[in-house]
């Protein structure tokens, strides 16, 4: 083991922080409190690991002085209280209950009350994304700032802002009643694959992925499905991350160019992650969520030794489900390229020419590469010079222009 008390500190922060706030968060009622409690026990550790030595099990030492510092703290707020009661000033209250014990609680609870809070739909979306990363994913404010492009003030307000919400809101430390965790778990869960679809293909800056963002999306995945067993959408997500997170290795070439799905060297795919995500979505139970449906499509490409095998037939068909399910024109635009793969391009471009998506690239490159097939160049470079102008990944972009260039 590592001897460096920072080192051993900041790694034992990334693997056990979660479980730490989730236990503090139950207790305190408060996550941002739970925050705190949790940051003063690695400022702790840090002192005392420098003289004594690194414990033989930090997570647990870290553990148990955390909860030490939180049945202080709630023991100092009970002993005010009753010297206010002494006083007129307060109704007297019953004893302290036994907070050691309240604090072993299964920590799994703790961690899953902790998910539905950082993801409550009070908060925004940027709110949810940025205090999940941060008390779930263990990130520093400095990282999601360089994760996500923006500055690291702007990070630290959300996150400012979302903890300050859920007190005024007095949002509860704990699982959804039976009415509301169908749509809680549906913010969750659109949360946790935001995280990962801007690991997977990055909306700006100089790189294509952003594979830190794709590891921390899939680890809360895999922590969610293995604390909620009985939901098919959460298994489906994660065999929805698992397999496209086996294309990775295959995605850029060696100077970081991107390379797309139709040219990949399939053998360099992960096929360790493409049997957990096949297992995945055999436990989501064949069901027809959005998730799983992805997931059964991410399932045709996986299975397929090589480009021409793929069962585009299939994957439209699953497409078209999709469509109906969870509506939307990117989902079109998919499906488009779907049918255009399976035979049609015209049918693909008819689809294509339906739809309208402000703003997002995809739409003239899709549409470029349709006019394309179709013999219709001088159309197709137009398109793909207005997707490279609408882009800010960089990689994105000479992707593009690259692609209009060979239509000159």
């Amino acid at each position: 083991m590592a001897t460096d008390p920072r080192r051993v500190v900041e790694a034992v922060w990334r693997i056990e922080s979660a479980r730490i706030v989730a236990a503090l968060a139950r207790l305190v009622g408060d996550v941002g409190l739970a925050e705190e409690l949790a940051q003063d026990t690695f400022v702790i550790a840090l002192e005392q690991w420098a003289e004594g030595g690194v414990p033989e099990h930090p997570g647990s030492w870290l553990m148990a002085t955390a909860k030490h510092r939180a049945v202080d703290l709630l023991r100092r707020q009970s002993t005010y209280r009753r010297k206010l009661a002494e006083v007129g000033r307060a109704t007297p209250e019953a004893e302290d209950p036994d907070l050691a014990a309240e604090l072993d609680d299964y920590v799994g609870d703790d961690l899953l009350r902790l998910i539905f809070t950082t993801c409550h739909p009070v908060l925004s979306t940027e709110a949810r994304v940025a205090l999940t990363l941060r008390l779930l994913g263990g990130l520093t404010t400095e990282e999601i700032a360089r994760a996500y492009l923006v500055p690291e003030a702007t990070v630290g307000r959300r996150i400012t802002r979302a903890k300050r919400t859920l007190a005024e809101k007095e949002v509860p430390i704990e699982l959804p009643p039976p009415g509301e965790a169908a749509q809680r778990l549906a913010s969750v869960l659109e949360v946790v694959y935001l995280i990962f679809n801007e690991g997977y293909a990055a909306t700006a800056g100089d790189d294509w992925m952003r594979p830190a963002l794709c590891e921390e999306a899939l680890r809360l995945g895999r922590v969610l499905a293995a604390l909620a067993p009985p939901e098919p959408e959460v298994h489906g997500l994660v065999a929805l991350m698992e397999l496209q997170a086996s294309r990775t290795p295959a995605r850029t070439g060696p100077d970081g160019a991107p390379i797309l799905l139709q040219d990949q060297d399939r053998r360099r795919w992960d096929r360790l992650l493409i049997r957990r995500g096949l297992d995945a979505l055999g436990r989501a139970g064949g069901t027809f969520g959005p998730y799983t449906l992805q997931a059964e499509i991410a399932a045709c490409h996986a299975r397929a030794a090589t480009a021409e095998q793929t069962d585009w037939t299939r994957i439209a068909a699953l497409y078209e489900v999709l469509a109906h399910v969870s509506p939307s024109p990117i989902v079109d635009l998919n499906r488009a390229v779907a049918v255009a793969n399976a035979g049609s391009a015209e049918e693909g471009l008819r689809i294509v020419d339906t739809l309208t998506l402000p703003g997002y690239a995809l739409l003239p490159a899709v549409r470029g590469d349709l006019l394309a097939r179709l013999g219709r160049a001088a159309e197709a470079r137009a398109e793909f010079e207005r997707a490279a102008a609408m882009t800010r990944n960089a990689r994105e972009r000479e992707l593009f222009q690259a692609r209009a260039a060979a239509l000159t």
